[in-house]
């Protein structure tokens, strides 16, 4: 027998080996997607259970697992929460969630609006968007980030409801990031060509507005999953706040908190680009104090086109530079 002869019995029997080795990593991950998929399902039954018995209603309507072999997929036709015992309703359109196989930990979350909403002591909200996408980077016992991203927003009183509808804003783009940062909780977030219509305040004018910001709530990741029913005791680092429209620009950055009486204490710093221009957009928007705005602004443009100034308040009292403006009430 030839050495050629000797060798193709023992090539055949590697490739043998082979298929039979991907056949059964195969079965295994198969076996693995499957498990995970009925988990998801269980759980999302057992989480609505849960709720339910609280006195809650929330659904996934036709919850489905999908996207077998190379993605995984999360979806449903709508989803609902109802809080009787608080007179707390909200609804929205489809949903799904997918995460590929390489990167199992980073799901890409789409959510179809309206958003319909119902809280006590407000009007029935339905805001609606053209796309709305979530990235989620996760890990335990919280998420690495999430970011939002959303077009085409736009913001109405709930048609269904008695009135006739309102319409409250609109805006072409918004961005929002969430980290953890220890024990706090990182925010950077902006909006573009917000624009809010007059009905919604007054009558009042403003011109479309866009604004960033970059900000950290004080022991944030504690307050994750409690139900916060007070600002007292809370606290803001704002170290970037802007909101411009043209060439009038506000800039904020500093301190924010709130005793455990309530009272506001903050230490910040506001800085004014085209004091003239952001004299005349107040002037607009609050026309009965438009006199008044324009001779303070008119004090300020002699320290130059970019003036910066103080705010401070201590125990809820209030102070502009030298000048002080009043007394905040306690918060609740």
């Amino acid at each position: 027998m030839t050495s050629s002869d000797e060798r193709q019995p023992s090539s055949r029997r590697r490739l043998f080996w082979l298929a039979a080795f991907i056949v059964v990593l195969f079965a295994i991950y198969s076996g693995g997607w499957f498990y995970l998929a009925d988990r998801v399902r269980s759980e999302a039954d057992k989480a609505v259970a849960t709720l339910n018995k609280n006195g809650v209603e929330a659904g996934c309507a036709n919850l489905q697992v999908s996207g077998y072999p190379l993605s995984f997929t999360v979806s449903c036709d709508n989803l609902a929460y109802e809080d009787d015992a608080r007179n707390i309703a909200a609804s929205a359109g489809s949903f799904s969630a997918v995460a590929q196989i390489i990167q199992p930990l980073s799901p890409v979350a789409n959510l179809r609006g309206p958003l319909r909403t119902s809280v006590p002591d407000m009007m029935p909200l339905w805001i609606d968007w053209d796309n709305l996408q979530a990235n989620f980077k996760l890990w335990w016992p919280l998420p690495r980030q999430i970011s939002l991203q959303a077009e085409g927003l736009s913001g109405q009183t709930d048609p269904a409801d008695d009135t006739d509808p309102v319409q409250l804003f609109s805006a072409g783009k918004a961005t929002g990031q969430l980290q953890p940062n220890g024990a706090d909780i990182d925010y950077v977030g902006s909006f573009g060509d917000l624009e809010i219509d007059p009905e919604a305040i007054g009558g009042r004018v403003l011109p479309a507005l866009d604004a960033s910001g970059d900000l950290t709530l004080k022991n944030g990741s504690a307050l994750i999953g409690t139900q916060v029913k007070s600002l007292r005791g809370q606290a803001i680092e704002i170290r970037n706040l802007d909101l411009s429209s043209g060439t009038a620009r506000i800039t904020v950055s500093g301190s924010l908190s709130v005793d455990a009486e309530g009272l506001v204490n903050a230490d910040l710093m506001i800085k004014l680009k085209d004091p003239k221009a952001v004299a005349a957009i107040l002037g607009d928007a609050i026309p009965e104090q438009k006199n008044q705005i324009e001779q303070g602004f008119s004090a300020l443009a002699v320290l130059g086109n970019e003036p910066s100034m103080p705010l401070k308040v201590v125990k809820g009292k209030a102070s502009l530079g030298f000048i002080p403006l009043g007394k905040i009430k306690p918060v609740e």
